[in-house]
């Protein structure tokens, strides 16, 4: 007998953006404890990001390959916090040209990869995939109802185009959503632009996938869930989620430098009442114009409520205020001890995915001020579905009224509100519940992982 590696061999294929990137690779340290071996593909500006995961699971490799060129792209741009969201397309289509590298891998490897599971940004890995033989499993960082939301634009991409209002009939509830409401390449997209055409392409291919993760849980999508493996026509749809949870680690600290200046803000925290402070971020990409700074700083001094503000400026000091109610933050903060932390009640959020599963777990209702993105869906999930949050502004470029913006801080984080702090810990009690044993998440896993495990086996028989 030949060396044989131990456990069924996976390709993981991230997309290099926070937000895509740590929930798959907290879903790879689950998948690698749980006996699989793993080879996760970056780039060299990205493999800092596994070193944590490296150190810890030896059954996990990196597979380094250069970033190709792009002509839209400044040289040493490899991940999307190095550009911004408006970067997306072009990384996108860099990494494709990725795919006779990865073939020639492949077809040298002595033991290649059984699947591969990749983020659903790179849909054009099921063309790679159907060329490797091998079953592509697509990763989706985001919900379930952002998924179906995505899925029925892509096949209809020309009809919600021409279209101010779009009514997801097929969706569960049948939501009406407006044009600026909508996923971003639903409002950007160039028909018979190429690089367009294969991000487009890539979605609608990611139907025909073997498989797809949802960084979800039921009790927060079940019928989004259940939509989703209709569409899919096969029962290979897995809810993980909140995929941070299982590891029982702190995924906003990976890759960060701990210095004790990150940590004053947890001691602030411990002096003030609890339930009393709302913490205020809008993710790692979005930076605020110098008017929506001011409106905001005005709103959060008149709202009287205590305050963290994370503010990400690209120019410029930050907005700090003088009456000891706020502290502000410039750059990075340990955003899950935050929001686990018992003085923080609401968190002034843009609702990406990723800040929504973490409030939910951290028990804490949101003030959603949705943006763009997948943004307007969550928060609608959020304030529609389960009345755990509530809508104070909307709009990458709204200046809000800083008088109606402190009434409704001050609303929201007082006692009035009281059913909305109730169903953010329910939320946060079904998420506890979901990943521990027994619970839907943790069954979903290991459904998982015995799907791919039996793939090793299938694939003994020449194909």
């Amino acid at each position: 007998m030949g060396s044989i590696m131990k456990g069924a061999h996976i390709l993981i294929f991230p997309f290099p953006a926070q937000g895509h990137m740590l929930p798959l690779l907290d879903l790879t340290h689950h998948l690698a404890t749980h006996g699989l071996t793993i080879t996760i593909l970056v780039t060299p500006k990205n493999l800092p990001i596994l070193n944590p995961l490296l150190a810890s699971c030896p059954n996990i490799q990196p597979l380094v390959f250069p970033f190709p060129d792009h002509p839209s792209l400044p040289k040493g741009v490899e991940n999307v916090k190095d550009i911004g969201n408006h970067g997306n397309l072009h990384i996108i289509n860099s990494l494709a040209k990725l795919q006779e590298t990865i073939i020639q891998w492949f077809n040298s490897h002595p033991s290649p990869p059984v699947a591969m599971i990749s983020d659903f940004f790179l849909g054009w890995t099921q063309h790679l995939a159907n060329k490797l033989g091998i079953p592509r499993v697509g990763f989706f960082s985001s919900g379930a109802f952002l998924t179906a939301v995505l899925d029925y634009v892509c096949h209809n991409i020309k009809l919600v185009q021409s279209q101010d209002v779009t009514v997801f009939h097929d969706l569960p509830n049948g939501p009406a959503l407006k044009w600026e409401e909508l996923p971003t390449l639903a409002r950007v997209y160039k028909e018979s632009d190429p690089e367009w055409e294969l991000v487009l392409d890539g979605h609608i291919v990611g139907r025909s996938s073997w498989g797809s993760i949802v960084n979800t849980f039921y009790g927060l999508e079940t019928q989004y869930m259940e939509y989703l493996t209709k569409i899919m026509g096969h029962g290979r749809v897995f809810g993980v989620g909140p995929v941070s949870l299982l590891n029982g680690s702190d995924p906003m600290t990976r890759g960060k430098s701990e210095s004790g200046s990150d940590y004053d803000v947890l001691r602030w925290l411990d002096s003030r009442p609890d339930g009393s402070v709302l913490y205020v971020c809008f993710g790692s990409q979005k930076f605020l114009s110098k008017a929506q700074m001011e409106a905001l700083a005005i709103g959060l001094e008149e709202s009287g409520v205590h305050y963290v503000w994370v503010v990400k400026q690209e120019l410029g000091d930050p907005v700090v205020s003088g009456s000891g109610r706020g502290m502000v933050i410039n750059g990075w903060a340990p955003q899950v001890s935050i929001l686990g932390h018992q003085a923080v009640a609401g968190f002034l959020s843009h609702c990406g995915w990723n800040s929504v599963l973490e409030a939910i777990v951290g028990g804490v209702k949101i003030l959603a001020w949705p943006m763009e993105a997948d943004q307007y869906v969550n928060a609608r999930l959020l304030v529609d579905d389960h009345g755990a949050a509530v809508r104070v502004c909307e709009g990458a470029n709204t200046v809000p009224d800083s008088a109606e913006l402190a009434r409704k801080i001050g609303e929201s984080m007082s006692g009035s509100e009281n059913n909305k702090k109730m169903r953010a810990k329910e939320l946060k009690d079904k998420a506890i519940e979901a990943v521990k044993e027994g619970g839907s998440s943790f069954m979903e896993l290991d459904r998982l992982v015995n799907a791919l495990s039996n793939l090793e086996q299938k694939l003994d028989v020449p194909h």
